[in-house]
Order: C-alpha cells, then sequence, then structure tokens
C-alpha cells in the first residue's frame, strides 16, 4: 500500500520542481509566493482541510495574478490529491470533472494532461485499476506531445505501483524506463526511483540483488538523499538478515495505512503463518472499516450533491413559474394592445363611413338643392308668368294663343309632378310589393301604351320611338305592371333628350326560357366608359344643361331591382349613341 505516500510525493515534487511553467518564473523568488507555498505545504502535510482550502484558494490567486495558469492548475489538482487522502472519493472526482471541464473550455489541451492524472488516481483509489493505467498512459502520450519530459518519472510510478501486483517484471521495465528520463531530465528524482526499484527485487524474491541495491541506497542517505521509501526499505533489510523482532517493532511504530501489509511480509518471510494470517485478516477489517468510512463520506458528498441539485431545481422552477407568469401577463398585455388597435381602427373605420357618408349627404342635399332650385323654378316662372298673361282683363289674346299657353302650363305641370314623383319614388324606392298586386303583363300592350302616354304628355311625336319585339302580343309576364312602367319611363325620357330631332329611339324586347330583356337605344352623343356606372347615382348629371333632376336613371335601376330584375349600360355596344339594358326574370314568385 504505497498510495498515500505516492500522493504526498506527488505535491511535494508539485512544489519543488517542474509543473509551472510562466512566462516569467522570477515571482517564485519573492517572499510572497514563498509565503503562500510553504504556508499551503504545511497545511497539507497536517491534513488541516480548514486550513488547507484557505491557503490553496490564496496561492491560486496569485498565480492567476502572475498570469501563470500551469502553476494555477497544478493547484487545482493539489486540491483533488488532498481530497483522495481524506477519502473523498467523490468530492476528488467533482473537483477533476469541473478541472476536465474548465480545461476544455478554455481550450488548454497542453494542460488536459493534469484532469486525466487526477482521473487516474481516482481510479486507482476505486479499485479500477484498467482504468487507472488507461489514464497513466494517456498522460504519458500526452507529455510527450507537449514537450513535458521532465514531468513524466512520477506518472511511471504510478504504472509501477499498478503492474507490482499482476506483473513484477513489467513493473522493472517501468521502472528502468523512469530511471532513464529522470537521469536526462531530472536527476533529483533518480535515488527516490532507484529505492522503489530496490523495494521491487524484494517482492520478487531477488535478495542478492536487493542487498546491492540496499548499499547503494545507504550510501545516498549518507551523501544526504532523502526518499519516501527509507522506512520501508530498512524494516525489509531488517528482515533479510533475520532480525525479525526488531523489523516487526520498526513496522509497528512507523507505519500507519502501510502497516498490516508490511507485518503480513515480514511474518511470512519468518515462516511465522500463523501471525501472518492474523495480521492479514486485521488488515481486512481495517480495510472494509475504511471502505465503510470512505463509502459513507462518497453517499454524504452525493446527498449534499442531490439536496443542492434539488435546490437549483426548485430554483429553475421558480423562475420557470414566474417566467410563464410573466410571459402570460404579457400576452395578456399583448392581446389588450391588439383589441385596442382593433377597435380603434374599427371605430376609425366607421368614423371614416360616417364622415364619407356625411360628406355624401351634403353633396346630394347640394346636388339636390341646385337641381331641384333650377328645374322646378323654369316651370313654375313659366305658369306664373302665363297665368299673369291670363288674368289680365286688357291683354288681346285669341282663342289660339290662349289654348296654346293653357297646354305650355299644362306641360310645366306636368314636369313639376313627374319631378316631384320621382323623388317621393326614390324616397320609398326600398319599399316591397306584396305578391297580391302581381298580375299578367302583355309586353307588346304595355309598352305601346306606355310609349303613347309619354309621348302624349311630353308633345312629341311617337313615331320617334320604334317598338320591336320578338314575341306575339298574346306573350305575357307576371309582374307589376306601374312598377314596369316605371322602369322603361326614365330611360325613354333619357333616350328621347339625348336624341337629336330627325333621328329616332328603339324600344326592343326579346326573352329566353327565363329571362325578359328589353333594350332602349338612342343616337346621342354616347356615354363615356368611365361614366357608365357613375350615371346611375343620384342627381348625376353628365350635361348640366339638359333638363331633369338626375334621378331618372337611379329611379329606373330601382324599380327593376324591386321587380327582381337589373338595369345597366350596355358597354359592349358599339353603334352610334347609346342602349341600356333591362333584364327581368320570368319566374319569379316575389317582387321586393
Amino acid at each position: 500500500m504505497f498510495l498515500r505516500k505516492l500522493l504526498l510525493a506527488i505535491i511535494t515534487i508539485g512544489f519543488a520542481t517542474t509543473y509551472a511553467i510562466a512566462a516569467d518564473d522570477d515571482y517564485k523568488e519573492s517572499a510572497e509566493y514563498i509565503t503562500l507555498r510553504d504556508s499551503l505545504h504545511h497545511a497539507f502535510n497536517d491534513g488541516d482541510s480548514a486550513r488547507f482550502f484557505i491557503a490553496v484558494k490564496a496561492l491560486e490567486d496569485y498565480l492567476l495574478q502572475q498570469n501563470d495558469l500551469h502553476a494555477y492548475y497544478t493547484q487545482r489538482c493539489n486540491e483533488i490529491v488532498f481530497q483522495l487522502n481524506r477519502q473523498r472519493i467523490f468530492e476528488a472526482y467533482r473537483l477533476a470533472t469541473q478541472l476536465s471541464k474548465e480545461l476544455t473550455e478554455r481550450k488548454l489541451d497542453k494542460e488536459m494532461y493534469m484532469a486525466i492524472n487526477m482521473m487516474g488516481h481516482i481510479y486507482r483509489y476505486c479499485g479500477n485499476k484498467e482504468a487507472a493505467k488507461r489514464c497513466f498512459l494517456d498522460v504519458i502520450k500526452r507529455m510527450e506531445d507537449e514537450g513535458y519530459k521532465e514531468s513524466q518519472p512520477p506518472i511511471y510510478m504510478n504504472l509501477v505501483n499498478i503492474a507490482m501486483d499482476q506483473d513484477p517484471h513489467e513493473a522493472l521495465a517501468l521502472i528502468d524506463k523512469a530511471l532513464s528520463i529522470a537521469r536526462e531530465t531530472s536527476p533529483q528524482r533518480v535515488f527516490d526511483i532507484e529505492a522503489r526499484r530496490t523495494l521491487a527485487y524484494y517482492y520478487l524474491g531477488d535478495m542478492e540483488r536487493f542487498l546491492e541495491g540496499y548499499k547503494s541506497y545507504r550510501a545516498g542517505i549518507d551523501s544526504g538523499y532523502s526518499t519516501v521509501h527509507a522506512r520501508t526499505l530498512e524494516v525489509y533489510y531488517l528482515t533479510s538478515q533475520g532480525r525479525i523482532e526488531e523489523a516487526i517493532q520498526q513496522a509497528r511504530k512507523g507505519f500507519d495505512d502501510d502497516r498490516y501489509s508490511t507485518l503480513a511480509e515480514i511474518y511470512a518471510t519468518a515462516g511465522r503463518w500463523k501471525e501472518a494470517y492474523e495480521v492479514t485478516k486485521a488488515e481486512v477489517a481495517a480495510n472494509d472499516s475504511l471502505n465503510s468510512v470512505i463509502l459513507s463520506g462518497n453517499m454524504e458528498g452525493i446527498q449534499n450533491e442531490l439536496r443542492l441539485y434539488e435546490t437549483k431545481q426548485q430554483a429553475a422552477r421558480r423562475w420557470l413559474y414566474a417566467l410563464i407568469a410573466i410571459a402570460c401577463l404579457l400576452l395578456l398585455l399583448v392581446v389588450a394592445l391588439v383589441y385596442i388597435v382593433h377597435s380603434r381602427r374599427r371605430h376609425l373605420h366607421d368614423m371614416s363611413a360616417a364622415y364619407e357618408h356625411a360628406l355624401e349627404s351634403d353633396r346630394l342635399k347640394t346636388a339636390f338643392i341646385q337641381n331641384v332650385s333650377h328645374e322646378v323654378r323654369t316651370p313654375l316662372n313659366v305658369i306664373s308668368g302665363f297665368a299673369q298673361v291670363m288674368a289680365d282683363p286688357d291683354s288681346d289674346i285669341s282663342l289660339e294663343e290662349r289654348s296654346h299657353i293653357a297646354d305650355t302650363m299644362m306641360r310645366n305641370t306636368t314636369r313639376i309632378t313627374t319631378m316631384i314623383n320621382q323623388m317621393l319614388e326614390m324616397s320609398v324606392g326600398e319599399a316591397s310589393v306584396s305578391e297580391s298586386e302581381l298580375t299578367k303583363v302583355h309586353i307588346n300592350e304595355t309598352l305601346a301604351e306606355m310609349v303613347n302616354e309619354f309621348c302624349l304628355a311630353n308633345n312629341i311625336d311617337k313615331n320617334i320611338i320604334e317598338i320591336t319585339t320578338t314575341f306575339d302580343d298574346s306573350f305575357t309576364i307576371v309582374s307589376h305592371k306601374r312598377t314596369l312602367r316605371r322602369t322603361l319611363t326614365p330611360l325613354l325620357d333619357n333616350a328621347v333628350k339625348n336624341t337629336p330631332n330627325g333621328e329616332h329611339v328603339l324600344l326592343h324586347a326579346t326573352a329566353d326560357t327565363t329571362t325578359l330583356t328589353i333594350t332602349v337605344t338612342d343616337h346621342g352623343q354616347g356615354i363615356p366608359q368611365e361614366e357608365t356606372e357613375h350615371i346611375f347615382e343620384r342627381f348625376v348629371k353628365l350635361d348640366s344643361f339638359k333638363d331633369g333632376l338626375g334621378l331618372g336613371l337611379p329611379m329606373s335601376r330601382t324599380m327593376a331591382s324591386r321587380l327582381g330584375g337589373t338595369v345597366c349600360y350596355d358597354t359592349t355596344y358599339t353603334g352610334k349613341g347609346s342602349r341600356f339594358v333591362v333584364q327581368l326574370p320570368l319566374k319569379q314568385q316575389t317582387v321586393r
């Protein structure tokens, strides 16, 4: 059992020799560094954890200030070693994994061998010799790659301790390799390694070489050299000389961890098998007790880690709940803002629509006043003027003139009446006609009557309007005759007004199985393409000098709609003038 001694040797070498590779090592001669180093050294050797962790933290901070990362991470390794000596395997393992993670994150590949070396010691301490061997071999390879040859001998000695129980000859070969490197790079280690080889000869039973090695060891001691194997060599030398009782007394006084194994070796050499058995049994009991202490300590460390993990998890959950609550509040805020923005936009849209409606109403009102004031004033002036002439007792008016004046007054009265009727019809344009008012309407007869009455009322020649149909006089539809005439009359009036003298208006009717189509065609100036829908708006007049309020076409479309039909301008018409098309369904049951 050389574990504790080897760990102490590692930290001593770490203090004394080549583990630091700062750009400038002058600070190592400073009083501050020496004080910090010695304070750590004494705390480590005393096993005082309270002093050790304070001292190692102070030294690590100092090394970071000197920008000596290699020396800094060497002290991090000494923390792991200290925990191993206290049987705190779990804490040592946690520190080793933290060291490996930090070296990886900082991309310090040259120093990664430190973490691997510590893991090798942890595996060896736990009895996993194969894993420990792999780690130590990896450390040696990395040291060779990075040029840390002078630090390789201690790693070889770690492999020696593993190989000694399995293959002593392999252990001797490893010792020879360590000696070869130490003689070249670090002579101060040669004496300790040769002492270890002398012990290997004893274990192999090669007493001749053991005694030769012991003589060399004694010569080195006399020359001022020292080794951690000194007590073991002295005990085994006494045993080899048959001074068994002296060896036993020295083994009992001078050994702690290795006392039982050393005593068992002495008794076995002396042939005192019963005592060797008793010592071996005591060693097993001590190891079991030690393993129980280690296991208990590790379990305590694991429990502490679990408690810490649970605490972190609880804190994380609280943060998660807080974040979820904040997210919900933000979502509610966003929804509220969206609702406010949407409501505001809808309100603005409604206000805009109301404003546009108000503007349209104002426009219609202005157009109404302008049109009515002009269209009504003119016939009223005519009626008023002729009425004054007719009422003047001194006027000398012939009977023919009186008849002409009466006719003129009647036409203007009819004109005013027609305008008033149009305004009244438009005001109730959404009214409905009940089904009881529907009757069979003879189309040919209705068209002829409408044209005759229109020509008579407007004192025009009925030959100006030409009526053509594609069906005979018996053809009827179920409709409302008066509404049908109100649909067509404004179209005829519009066509006559826009047809020059000498031209005629064509009123044509045709039908298929579902639709009655009536067209009104004039020979006027036509209507621009961009105005074909505008003319169906109220009080719109493309020629302000023409008679009328601008309600004829809107009223025609309104009346057709009440019959379930449509009125539109024929944009496909290519002849002279304009053509309006009325389409009515033949099999309607209700009238709107």
